[in-house]
Parts: C-alpha cells; structure tokens; sequence
C-alpha cells in the first residue's frame, strides 16, 4: 500500500468518521428525537432474542472497553505498573477471544432472527439487517486477527496499534505511519471499525448514547398497582364509590286529640 493511500485511510478517514459521528449523533438527536430508538421485537420469539442479546452486549461491553482501555492508556502507565507488551498481548487475546466468542454467537443467534423469521424480517428496516451484517463481519475480523497475533507474542506489533490510536487522538500528522506495514487483516478490522463510526448516527446504534447507567445511582423504590385502589386508598373512596340512593324521611305520627 502506496503512502499516499495509506496516509488517506489511516491519516485522513479516522478523522472524517469522527467528524460524522459526533455532529450526526447530535443532528439526529435535536431534531428526530422520535427516531433515536431500537425499535424493540421482543413479542416475537422472545427465548432466542434473550440469549443473543444477552451474549451479544455482554461480549461487546467487554471487548469495547478491552479497546479502550488497551489502545488509548499511554504506553509509559504500563511501564510504570510493572505490565509488559507479551502480558499485555496475552490478556488481550485471552479476554477479548471469550468475549468475541460469546458477542459472535449472540449476534449470529440476533441475525438468524432477524433474517429468517418472515415476520421479524418483514417489520425490520433495511439499515437494521445492514447494521447487524456489518458487526458480524466485524467480529469475524476481530476473531480472525488472534491467529495472526499469535505469531506475536511478543506484543510489539500492538504497540503500533497503541501509537497510532493515541497519535490520531493527539492531532499528530505522522500518525498512519504506525500501521502501514501491518498484516492487512488488521488494516480491514481497522477501516470497517472506522466505517461503522462513520454510519452509526445513521442507525439504531444510537441507543448506545442513551444506555440508561444514571439508574445505577437512583435511589430504590418499588411501584405497587392493585385493583383494590379503594382499600390502598381511603381518601379515593369518596370518589370510586357510586352514591347512595336517598331516602324519603319517614312521616311523622300524628297527634291528634282522640275523638
């Protein structure tokens, strides 16, 4: 791959998918408000979306923050915390290959939904079968870089992943010089990472944005419905009850002087 090219996907093409995806989540969240949903189908064939879901947020929570953490910490807080490059490799491929597993099986499980249930498929948006083929091919890169990191081990080949992550971050120029004599394997899980960035406000991904966390902080309370709202609630009983049918007061007896 020419510098040029190199430059422009690695250089150039982070940037724009950044760009795109924090104006367009905000775009899309002032002005259709109504859109910014998953579009739940959870009436139908609830067993199989319970276990694709579950497996598929579990793995994708662990492996995006295996990502965050692992590209974006500096280089010189592993150093100072005693973790080397081969550790580090080791833990990344252990932990990230379970969660990759777990994530793969759930949206392959989300996807055999999706797709051949006539009923599901006929209520789904095309952006929302792109979207889930576009992370399984994902995945499938992901899972498929292991066996190319193994010739590794050494963990020198991620540091340039590392360098280039946090050079993009810190406006360096030079920064798609890092990657450009990787295994092209991950140049493709590089630029389809990027590329789903690039259409995420585009797609129901933008739910991601809305992950309720601030319920972790609420206080707890517990909401109680009853059909007996009279007995629950004595000062509704005035209201609930239907009134009582008046009665005509009775005659008064007579007092009359006997005759």
């Amino acid at each position: 791959m020419s510098d040029t090219i190199n430059h422009a996907l690695f250089g150039w093409y982070p940037y724009f998918c950044l760009t795109i995806f924090l104006l367009g989540s905000l775009i899309r969240f002032d002005r259709e408000q109504y859109t910014w949903k998953t579009g739940s189908s959870q009436l139908l064939r609830r067993r199989q979306l319970r276990w694709g879901s579950n497996l598929f947020h579990v793995g994708i929570l662990v492996i995006f923050g295996g990502h965050f953490v692992g590209l974006l910490t500096p280089i010189w807080i592993f150093d100072a915390l005693g973790v080397s490059h081969s550790f580090k490799q080791g833990l990344a491929i252990t932990a990230g290959g379970i969660a990759g597993v777990a994530c793969f099986i759930g949206i392959a499980l989300l996807a055999h939904r999706r797709l051949f249930d006539p009923r599901i498929r006929n209520t789904s948006a095309p952006g929302d079968i792109a979207i889930l083929l576009l992370l399984w091919l994902q995945l499938t890169l992901g899972l498929s870089t292991i066996f190319v990191s193994l010739g590794h081990m050494d963990g020198h080949e991620m540091v340039k992943f590392m360098n280039w992550a946090q050079g993009i971050l810190t406006l360096q120029p030079a920064a798609a010089a890092y990657v450009a004599d990787v295994n092209p394997i991950f140049k493709a899980h590089l630029l389809l990472g990027m590329t789903i960035f690039l259409v995420f406000p585009f797609t129901r991904l933008v739910h991601v944005w809305s992950a309720p966390v601030w319920y972790l902080g609420r206080p707890g309370y517990q909401v109680v419905r009853t059909r007996f709202a009279v007995r629950r609630s004595p000062a509704l009983a005035p209201v609930m009850r239907s009134p009582a049918p008046m009665r005509r007061p009775a005659a008064a007896p007579s007092h009359q002087p006997a005759e």
